[in-house]
């Protein structure tokens, strides 16, 4: 994985001026995940939306760490939910054409 795909711990709390221990707090409940090279750590791309969601409920809705990873939880059940209506649906559409 290359740094460029990477943003830096460091710039991404004084961005978005969140203290380092709940970003590491986060990763220690598994709901971020940080990247280790040369002693300095990174997050993913793929990780800032996520990351800055969870940011947002902490700071504007003042949600605790707990707070936020039952209410991932429940985000990543109800997206499931949907795929699975989603696939329900399309499969049914094949039976329906064929009537």
């Amino acid at each position: 994985m290359t740094t460029a795909t990477l943003i830096s711990t460091n710039d991404f709390c004084t961005w978005h001026e969140v203290e380092y221990t709940f970003i590491s707090t986060l990763h220690e409940a598994g709901l971020v995940e940080i990247s280790v090279i040369d002693q300095t750590e990174y997050i993913p791309e793929t990780e800032l939306q996520k990351l800055e969601r969870m940011i947002r409920m902490h700071q504007e809705l003042d949600i605790n760490v707990a707070g936020i990873e039952a209410i991932t939880h429940l985000l990543q059940r109800v997206e499931a939910i949907q795929e699975e209506v989603r696939n329900i649906k399309n499969r049914l559409r094949l039976y329906e054409g064929n009537s």
